[in-house]
């Protein structure tokens, strides 16, 4: 099983849903778990370096090559974390995607970065937006749920501004986050292949 996260958009959290999915499953039991660190920036690498997650396989595929290689034959469950703006990295991820993971912000300049990611999602690829950071009970996140709605665009998971900022290889890894994640995570498998 591939699980994408992906956003041609930079900042919208894409590493912290990636090393959050990995977390929750491995506390549903998957195994193995690979993280794949597509991004040359290796944020991701960087991160389970300084807090490593225990059952969580490393690979660093920042290439189309190595990312391509990655998702073949792991034989558990891959999370993949993107690069911003490499749509040939992203391309090669989603090509071998069996879900798609959309971190997004509510509001701003992000539905057309979302929207430029969907259309490379292929059809029949299960896929649905995270709106990360958010700041609850705001108007912004309001309008930008009923957006997504409207686009007929699942939203899987709404995870807090608290979680969001407590993130990254220097904080632990919150319940709260990884409980969240865990919704994400039963969604994105929910149309698993077989």
């Amino acid at each position: 099983m591939n699980i994408v996260v992906s956003n041609l958009k930079g900042g919208v959290g894409k590493t912290t849903t990636s090393v959050y999915l990995a977390a929750a499953a491995v506390a549903r039991g998957w195994e193995p778990v690979v993280l794949v660190d597509a991004d040359r920036q290796a944020s991701s690498a960087e991160w389970l370096e300084v807090a490593p997650i225990e059952g969580v396989d490393l690979v660093e595929a920042p290439s189309e090559r190595t990312v391509a290689r990655a998702l073949a034959g792991h034989g558990g469950l891959a999370v993949v974390d993107t690069p911003p703006g490499d749509e040939r990295i992203v391309r090669a991820a989603l090509e071998k995607a069996d879900a798609v993971v959309i971190p997004t912000r509510a509001g701003g300049v992000e539905y057309s970065r979302v929207a430029a990611t969907l259309e490379m999602v292929a059809a029949g690829t299960p896929h649905g937006v995270v709106v990360c950071a958010a700041r609850l009970g705001t108007k912004d996140l309001d309008e930008a749920v009923a957006w997504w709605s409207e686009q007929k665009v699942a939203v899987w998971g709404i995870v807090p501004e608290r979680v969001g900022i407590a993130s990254g290889p220097e904080s632990r890894l919150y319940r709260e986050g990884i409980d969240i994640y865990a919704t994400v995570l039963k969604k994105a498998l929910r149309k698993r292949p077989t």
